[in-house]
């Protein structure tokens, strides 16, 4: 795929057995194989989450709109967490460039973005339970983008309907991942380096364990 292309129209059959039927949701045990896949590849995961670190802090340099849109132009690096895991899941060692795969989703991932942001932030202003129900209903949908090449609006609204299915268990996943990275910050900081990679790992696994991986190569 590449970078600019607005990504694909997918059968929306595809998720029919999610969307009907349900699944289970088993945060701890996500969390636990993250932190495996995190302990496999440690040196990797800390050194791409230190650049992201040093990216996120220019970007909070900014103000108002700018700051926003240059966020969502580092939509294709947040993804990396999400594709390394995928090649981890897949058998493959990962290689640190794995991590800027991204870009090569550049135009969806960056549009989806930009809308998510948006939708989540109006809804928040207007009553909160939209926007954090938005805010949890698109978990999958950077995921779908660079595993069904989906465009970006599909894949909001897929993982929405997704996610509405069993929308109490993945909030609750979501809050667990919380608690996590703020552990992460109260010890002075540094456990953010652990806990960012292992829980963007361990939502990635959920993508796994829920949809399944559809492609072979990201």
């Amino acid at each position: 795929m590449a970078a600019f292309d607005f990504g694909v129209k997918v059968d929306p059959a595809l998720f029919d057995r999610q969307i009907n039927d349900g699944y289970e949701i088993n945060g701890s045990d996500y969390i636990r194989k993250g932190w495996e896949m995190f302990r496999q590849n440690i040196g990797e995961f800390i050194g791409f989450t230190l650049i992201l670190f040093a990216i996120s802090a220019v970007s909070s340099a900014g103000s108002g709109g700018g700051s926003f849109i240059f966020s969502s132009l580092l939509a294709p690096l947040y993804i990396g967490f999400g594709l390394a895991a995928f090649k981890r899941m897949n058998g493959t060692e990962i290689q640190f460039s794995d991590f800027f795969g991204g870009f090569r989703y550049f135009l969806p991932l960056f549009l989806a973005s930009l809308a998510m942001g948006i939708l989540v932030a109006v809804g928040l202003v207007l009553l909160v339970l939209p926007g954090i129900y938005l805010a949890v209903g698109y978990t999958f949908a950077m995921f779908l983008i660079v595993d069904y090449r989906m465009e970006f609006w599909q894949a909001m609204e897929t993982s929405r309907k997704i996610v509405t299915r069993e929308w109490w268990p993945i909030f609750w996943f979501a809050c667990l991942l919380a608690l996590l990275n703020l552990g992460g910050a109260l010890a002075l900081g540094v456990g953010l380096l652990v806990t960012i990679p292992v829980s963007s790992c361990a939502v990635a696994i959920a993508y796994k364990e829920i949809v399944g991986l559809y492609s072979s190569e990201w």
